[in-house]
């Protein structure tokens, strides 16, 4: 017996499995491995399970995209700098209104993975009910994370206690407005599954049309946000600042439509309408303007003649800017598909770097001609823009160095942390972490290990 036929009765490399099944495997370049086979279904993990009797149910290591992962890794990496070194360095802190920092870059950059992932975990779809229900759970699983990291329950890292009053409870953050834009189109991207192509037709614009409900519903939302962005009329709007000793009400004067300040948006007109003034950020960076501090750009004691919008809470990530958001997830499932259907290095390239290039124009010409300018907190359609534009192009670049030239050590560090995204984010982006290690002190909390490093820190910066 050769050695061929050898392997092919051990199983090993044989065009049929031990169901007798045909399987084809195909790698798509990327890193990712597509899997054509009879009765195979793709879980949103991107787990591929053969459809056999339950008690022989075999479930297939699943493979991952290289360069997927490591761009995961790097947003982790750019939130942990920012929310750390934010405060210090105020030019890589969010842009306290108009305009875009490298803080500003991290939540776009997330809900065009959570895209290019849907794409990837929903590539077959036999059974919608089944991931209907997935996706249903997965999106609560999130939202619960996010009210529990997020909503005020934990003080850390600093304070050591944990609990939140009701009345003042955050109702929104960063995980659930990418669990409100991943329960959007992912079900989107599962009811239409019927409708998929499972060839495109030649053109540079067949991947577009073969994905037009994906691209109306992304429409949808960018109506739904240009109509009441710019049409709501906003009334005269109270607070009461409770970040001051002495409480007392501010009154704004608004009574004006399409306003894109601070004061008299729709975006936060909506919100104060939907979760009450109590329950939106309190510390909203517009306080770093010129017009609220003479510090400006960074955090200081508010002027004396500052505006009392200065004091008002505003949510970034409400709900009328997350409606924005979802288009976001929608560009980055665009990506998704380009690298399921087209199989070549150079082909992919010019999808994403041609929709990228015109994107992050598109965004700058908005901005600098004063027609919608780039602005995070309002998650305007030219920050969509802009930032889409950019996150295509730095997965292009991670693309051609991790799969197309090859160089990928350099990079595994960010693969392992965006192969463990969830975990870093809740230990270190929410201050887990510090919290833990500042929950070790010697009779008084201040002689804390975090204190201790500190002190050795500014002591070895002074000498």
């Amino acid at each position: 017996m050769d050695n061929e036929a050898k392997r092919m009765e051990e199983g090993i490399n044989s065009p049929h499995n031990e169901y007798g099944h045909t399987t084809k495997l195909e790698t798509n370049g990327g890193g990712d491995t597509i899997e054509n086979e009879r009765d195979i279904r793709t879980t949103l993990e991107g787990e591929s399970v053969q459809q056999v009797p339950k008690e022989q149910e075999i479930k297939h290591k699943k493979s991952r995209v290289a360069t997927l992962d490591a761009f995961r890794g790097l947003t982790i990496v750019l939130m942990i700098l920012v929310d750390d070194g934010g405060g210090a360095y105020p030019r890589i802190d969010h842009s306290p209104w108009n305009g875009c920092t490298l803080a500003d870059f991290v939540m776009p950059f997330f809900l065009f993975i959570v895209g290019v992932a849907i794409a990837l975990a929903l590539k077959r779809i036999p059974k919608v009910k089944v991931a209907v229900k997935k996706i249903i759970f997965r999106t609560l699983k999130l939202l619960f994370w996010g009210l529990l990291l997020q909503g005020g329950y934990s003080h850390a890292p600093d304070d050591l206690s944990y609990g939140v009053d009701m009345k003042f409870i955050r109702w929104c953050g960063i995980l659930q407005r990418i669990a409100l834009v991943y329960c959007i189109v992912a079900l989107i991207e599962t009811f239409t599954t019927k409708l998929r192509p499972t060839t495109l037709s030649p053109g540079y614009l067949s991947i577009f049309t073969s994905y037009r409900w994906q691209w109306l519903g992304g429409f949808v939302a960018f109506v739904i946000y240009m109509v009441t962005t710019f049409s709501l009329y906003v009334p005269d709007w109270s607070f009461v600042d409770y970040n001051s000793s002495k409480l007392k009400r501010y009154t704004v004067v608004c009574g004006i439509r399409g306003h894109l300040g601070p004061a008299c948006n729709a975006v936060g007109y909506v919100d104060r309408q939907m979760w009450g003034v109590n329950h939106l950020y309190s510390q909203p960076v517009w306080s770093r303007l010129k017009a609220c501090t003479f510090s400006s750009p960074a955090d200081g004691p508010l002027r004396k003649d500052a505006p009392t919008w200065c004091r008002a809470p505003f949510e970034p990530e409400g709900f009328l800017s997350s409606i924005s958001a979802i288009l976001s997830g929608t560009i980055g499932i665009h990506y998704g598909h380009v690298l399921i259907h087209f199989k070549g290095h150079s082909e992919r390239l010019k999808q994403w770097l041609s929709m990228g290039v015109v994107l992050f124009i598109l965004g700058i010409i908005l901005h600098f001609t004063n027609a919608i300018p780039i602005n995070k907190q309002l998650y305007s359609i030219s920050y969509v823009c802009f930032t889409s534009g950019a996150a295509g192009i730095v997965f292009s670049v991670f693309y051609i160095l991790i799969d197309v030239w090859g160089i990928r050590t350099p990079f595994l560090f960010l693969e392992w942390i965006g192969m463990n995204a969830m975990l870093v984010f809740v230990m270190a982006a929410q201050g887990i972490f510090a919290a833990f290690v500042n929950g070790w002190y010697y009779k008084d909390p201040d002689n804390s290990l975090k204190s201790l490093s500190g002190e050795l820190l500014l002591a070895s910066c002074t000498n």
